[in-house]
């Protein structure tokens, strides 16, 4: 497991911490590659009863490293931040995140995909995909208007606007804003109260919560495609490298 991604069992619970806090734990491809392996190794061992997910340092994620984004080429289907958000789609093992300070880009989508969300009160949500000239991923304009409704999707996915735990916790997209002295123990303790109970019930509780896998991984198939296409385009890149020399 790469040393940006520490995976460690805690009895039944496989914790997966993201460790690259020098970058805000930004996801590069190595850090995706390991997260689509402890996802794997929790589906391959029937004794890991919850996953559970963090950020070191000061943020949970800035999101994916832009950098990858400059370099990537090919189908969308091999970019290992395409695999990741299909891999946790398609998850069996339930998931739950404590959130603090940014959750940027997938940091926020990836967390619709979650089972249950704490957050600090220093957290804040930002999809900003349209402001780089991009649509969004991870099912995310499917599950986010189903989640919080059109109107506030609308205002978040196409606006690029932040919202902050107290307002996610509003929408329904974290469980409860906990201090954040508290928030690993609080967010661990609900892993461990679903790693115990029986699996089998688990799994069919989650499947009937979520509903259709299929239409989920199809929009995720979707936006990936129409991501890739937009890697290409000159404005993409242009608004991309803009950030970058706005940040030396």
């Amino acid at each position: 497991m790469s040393a940006k991604v520490i995976a460690r069992r805690d009895g039944a619970v496989l914790r997966v911490l993201l460790n690259r806090p020098d970058k805000k734990n930004a996801l590069d491809r190595e850090m995706y590659e390991a997260l689509i392996g402890a996802l794997a190794e929790a589906h391959a061992d029937h004794s890991v009863g919850a996953i559970f997910i963090s950020g070191a340092g000061d943020a949970f994620t800035a999101g994916n490293d832009l950098k990858d984004f400059l370099s990537a080429s090919g189908p969308a289907g091999d970019f290992p931040a395409q695999r990741f958000v299909r891999s946790l789609a398609a998850n069996e093992t339930p998931v739950v995140a404590a959130v603090h300070g940014d959750a940027v880009g997938v940091g926020t989508t990836m967390l619709f995909h979650c089972d249950l969300v704490y957050a600090a009160p220093d957290a804040r949500f930002k999809t900003p995909f349209v402001d780089f000239g991009l649509p969004p991923e991870a099912a995310y304009s499917l599950l986010a208007p189903q989640r919080i409704g059109l109107a506030k999707a609308s205002q978040y996915i196409l606006l690029c606007e932040s919202f902050d735990a107290r307002e996610a916790h509003r929408l329904g997209v974290v469980n409860a804003v906990v201090e954040a002295g508290d928030l690993e123990r609080v967010a661990f303790d609900a892993a461990q109260r679903l790693a115990q109970k029986p699996r089998e019930a688990v799994a069919a509780a989650r499947r009937l919560l979520r509903g259709d896998r299929a239409e989920i991984l199809a929009r995720i198939d979707e936006e990936g495609e129409l991501f890739a296409s937009r890697l290409g385009d000159q404005e993409v890149r242009a608004r991309l490298e803009a950030f970058f020399g706005a940040r030396r």
